[in-house]
């Protein structure tokens, strides 16, 4: 697998809430080979150096999707943050992660990936032995210059190399990887009636197929894709709240603000006015 050259400082993606001032770290994304469509979607790649006693916090609004990530000092298969995932930077260091599109999870788990919500396990609970190489494989190459484009390739082989096995897709994760990409590709789908109608499913069978691959709900679907355009909007567009709140479908302002505070923690204009700070 040959990745496309490294692109340090990718603009920021609609699903982190990163202050525009925060140079803590130098991110490198890939896209997964072709081989690994429908079970892979990107690699990533952070390579972080915070001043002794300092800290940088990483909030994301995830996507609806488990994660393998391999660091020097863990190796975690996650499944989706629900709320607002936070990882503090420290120090030195670097992660090899690997993003699973929807259908992934449930097939790397080997069960419903309802068990994984909100928490992570190491990488040998699910891959077993083969966890144990991964991990080995990542830091051995990773232990030089981690910025190397040499090593990310091989640090990515790694990772394919593990979870090529699970490859075909089955038919279920087929369903569930086209329920997410309708949901996050159009903002007029504001009812999970929408989602029953385009796919032909009952709300029971579109509940059960989502917390099974997933862990999650189809109105979490919809409400996580809002909320991370909202963040995406706030931090790159001129429109005020009302607006913004508007073109996402909620009801009013009100709305709009107690669902992004639920979740992150802030109101709508205190994260708005935190881009305008740092910019």
């Amino acid at each position: 697998m040959k990745p496309d050259s490294p692109r340090p400082m990718d603009p920021v993606e609609r699903a982190h809430l990163k202050d525009p001032g925060d140079a803590s770290h130098v991110m490198y994304r890939y896209p997964a080979a072709p081989e690994f469509d429908g079970l892979l979607q990107r690699f990533w790649i952070p390579v972080w150096s915070v001043p002794p006693g300092q800290e940088a916090p990483q909030r994301v609004l995830q996507y609806p999707v488990s994660l393998v990530v391999v660091a020097p000092d863990y190796a975690r298969f996650y499944g989706v943050v629900s709320g607002l995932s936070t990882t503090t930077l420290s120090g030195n260091g670097w992660a090899v992660g690997v993003m699973c599109a929807p259908a992934a999870g449930a097939l790397v788990a080997g069960g419903p990936m309802s068990a994984f919500t909100d928490r992570f396990v190491d990488v040998a609970e699910v891959f077993g032995e083969e966890g144990d190489r991964l991990t080995a494989r990542v830091r051995a190459v990773m232990a030089g210059d981690p910025h190397a484009t040499e090593a990310h390739t091989a640090a990515m082989t790694a990772m394919g190399d593990a979870l090529r096995p699970f490859l075909p897709i089955d038919d279920d994760g087929r369903l569930v990887n086209e329920v997410v990409a309708f949901v996050e590709g159009d903002r007029e789908v504001t009812r999970v009636a929408q989602v029953c109608e385009r796919f032909g499913l009952s709300e029971r069978a579109l509940q059960r197929l989502v917390h099974r691959r997933l862990g999650l709900t189809p109105k979490w679907l919809i409400q996580r894709r809002r909320l991370q355009e909202a963040a995406e909007r706030l931090r790159t567009g001129p429109e005020g709240l009302g607006e913004v709140a508007a073109v996402l479908g909620y009801a009013d302002q009100a709305h709009f603000t107690r669902d992004f505070a639920r979740v992150t923690a802030m109101t709508p204009g205190e994260f708005a006015g935190r881009q305008r700070r740092n910019a």
